[in-house]
């Protein structure tokens, strides 16, 4: 096989992993990764400004934003007015998102960080330098992302998980808006 096929063939089992991981995440506990991410870092530090999470997580204040809406409507996170500095709202875990917490599978790149400490630095350095030659070649390098696997946009809620995941199918010919070619 030439070089150019088991690069994208390796790209493409990246892919397909974190695909995978993601839809697990989302049918154990109707989460995305990202948002997982943004409640671990929450359970791990404290109650937090919408904008130090985006620092911690490496994203837009403005998607933090909508995962932090999307949480907030299914009650796993509360945001809360500090009473010393009235301009300031911190995010803090509640009950439920403790308890999802517990519920929750490991992120597929918790996985992935064991491995990587376990290699030497010049080890580390080629695959961290190779990787962001990828990002420059395929256009990727200004985009938004944060250190999570996941695929798709970062601040989508479960239903659109599922409906992109539909929109995906193959659809057979009685799924076709168009009628059946007449016959001859």
């Amino acid at each position: 096989m030439p070089a150019i096929e088991e690069v994208l063939t390796a790209l493409r089992r990246v892919i397909r992993a974190t695909d995978l991981h993601s839809k697990h995440l989302e049918k154990t506990v109707g989460l995305t990764a990202p948002q997982l991410l943004l409640l671990q870092i929450l359970r791990d530090r404290g109650d937090l400004t919408s904008g130090e999470l985006a620092r911690r997580m490496n994203l837009s204040q403005a998607t933090v934003t909508t995962i932090l809406d999307r949480l907030e409507r299914r009650e796993l996170v509360q945001r809360i007015r500090s009473e010393t500095d009235k301009r300031k709202v911190y995010t803090a875990l509640t009950e439920a998102g403790e308890a999802i917490l517990r519920e929750a599978p490991l992120p597929l790149q918790q996985h992935f960080v064991r491995r990587f400490q376990d290699l030497h630095d010049w080890e580390q350095a080629m695959i961290l330098s190779s990787l962001q030659r990828v990002a420059h070649m395929m256009d990727a390098d200004h985009l938004d992302a944060s250190p999570v696997l996941d695929v798709g946009a970062l601040d989508r809620s479960p239903d659109q998980v599922a409906g992109a995941e539909r929109s995906r199918r193959p659809r057979s010919r009685s799924d076709s808006a168009e009628p059946p070619a007449p016959a001859d």
